[in-house]
């Protein structure tokens, strides 16, 4: 039976879009926030953190991209009912980072700490849920058995870049340990570091989900792609 079904169907073209528009705002934020206050604010160096960015004279496009990133996953429903709940969760969880700023560094008050506490909180479930996105969602197909080369491909970067999520999470949460512990920093960079290569792993898992890189090759395998996108 011939196909009949437009190979530049607009609802296909839209939801790619959202991914890419995801990708690109999530690969893009650590490096927009770290040369902007470079360029635009004295002193020049690096915050402690991404959100401690929130502080300084890039507090707008902080809470911007994360609004951005909410809107943008809220909009891309999936294909299940796991998609959907990740989709809906991610969107709170990003929406609590950005309107539950982190505790400044200094002279803060104790109203603050309860409201950092929970932007700590919401900022773990992020992470978390985008690294579910990366390893459980992403890698699925609903053509099991009949995988592309480039699908295979693009499920080595999504489990690539979902346990370098995890990988970051788990190594925030142990110096934190170790500074609760003993009190000393290690390393007081370390935050910034790890959630920005999270947050680059994020959003070139995004990219490649649409299909900025490894894009199906052939005229046919692009056609069936963009008639059941792959999950």
């Amino acid at each position: 039976m011939r196909n009949t079904t437009p190979p530049q169907d607009p609802s296909v073209l839209s939801y790619f879009g959202l991914r890419k528009a995801v990708g690109v705002i999530g690969f893009a934020l650590p490096f927009v926030l770290a040369f902007g206050k470079m360029i635009w604010t004295k002193p020049p160096g690096l915050q402690l953190s991404i959100s401690a960015y929130y502080y300084t004279d890039m507090r707008n496009i902080f809470v911007g991209g994360l609004c951005a990133i909410a809107l943008f996953l809220f909009a891309t429903k999936g294909y299940d009912h796991r998609d959907a709940i990740a989709s809906r969760l991610s969107c709170l969880f990003a929406l609590g980072v950005a309107f539950f700023p982190t505790k400044p560094e200094y002279c803060f008050t104790t109203s603050q700490r309860i409201i950092g506490a929970i932007h700590l909180a919401f900022a773990a479930l992020l992470f978390i849920t985008l690294g579910f996105f990366c390893l459980f969602q992403f890698t699925q197909t609903n053509t099991p058995g009949h995988q592309t080369a480039m699908k295979l491909k693009r499920n080595l970067v999504y489990t690539l870049c979902g346990y370098t999520i995890f990988a970051c999470v788990a190594l925030c949460a142990i110096f934190g340990l170790i500074h609760l512990i003993s009190q000393r920093e290690i390393w007081r960079g370390h935050l910034f570091w790890f959630e920005s290569i999270a947050i680059v792993a994020f959003g070139f898992a995004w990219l490649t989900k649409g299909e900025v890189i490894l894009k199906d090759g052939t005229p046919a395998q692009h056609r069936t792609f963009a008639r059941v996108p792959d999950q």
